[in-house]
């Protein structure tokens, strides 16, 4: 049976190009195993540190990654992109241009006949209410046509300012913010039945058993530490690894 893989935060164009350049490498490497070995690809936010479309132009910086995306499509992978906070709003280009299909927030879906749960994480659980106020405000379908309305050099530069100000807001509590999707999962657990929670946002990569004994809590981690993590669900396993 063909795998199915996942990855987030990878944070295209934030670092510096010796990094970015590793990175797409990186990917490069990780789709060919796709191709090879998998039939779909989740990418669970964070993909791209920023990301404004316009009716008739994306931004510049991207070709390599989307040149890769559209290959693995020709290749006959699903594509699944769900948003995250930094590409919080990805518009129709991915749907109608490569043909990847895009999501928002939290999504319960049946694979191989296991049931997951797959979101970003950002807006889940207690806590975070500025960010979650400032979501619904940018996602806003009238918001987001008074920001094409200026000139896209100056719309995508608030893009990225305002990825840096996501950046460094800091939680006042530090531990409960790295615990927070752990202790949503837990809570959700007791509300509906699922074997994987599968998100990322908060960097902390690892897998966890859930208080039921048989679920299991799973965050992908990030790139931008020089680490390449990525998920696989084969023959009823999932499996954390690098690259």
């Amino acid at each position: 049976m063909s795998g199915i893989y996942f990855i987030s935060d990878i944070h295209l164009g934030l670092q510096d190009d010796q990094s970015e350049r590793r990175k797409l490498d990186k990917l490069e490497q990780l789709f060919a195993l796709v191709k090879s070995e998998g039939r779909s690809l989740f990418m669970l936010g964070d993909i791209l540190d920023y990301w404004l479309e316009f009716r008739h132009l994306i931004p510049k910086g991207f070709t390599r990654f989307i040149c890769l995306l559209s290959d693995l499509v020709r290749h006959n992978i699903e594509v699944v992109y769900v948003a995250g906070n930094h590409d919080f709003y990805l518009g129709r280009y991915f749907d109608d241009e490569i043909g990847i299909k895009t999501m928002y927030g939290m999504n319960q879906l049946n694979l191989d006949g296991s049931r997951f749960i797959v979101a970003h994480g950002d807006g889940l659980g207690s806590g975070d209410i500025g960010y979650k106020i400032f979501s619904r405000f940018v996602r806003n379908r009238i918001n987001l046509s008074l920001l094409r309305g200026i000139h896209p050099d100056l719309a995508i530069g608030l893009m990225k300012g305002l990825s840096q100000l996501s950046r460094t807001h800091k939680p006042v509590n530090i531990v409960f913010e790295t615990d927070r999707l752990l202790n949503f999962a837990e809570l959700l657990v007791t509300e509906r039945d699922f074997d994987y929670f599968i998100c990322g946002h908060n960097h902390v990569k690892g897998v966890v058993e859930l208080s039921d004994g048989s679920s299991r809590y799973v965050n992908l981690g990030t790139w931008i530490d020089g680490s390449s993590p990525y998920g696989v669900f084969n023959n009823g396993v999932f499996q954390l690894m690098d690259l």
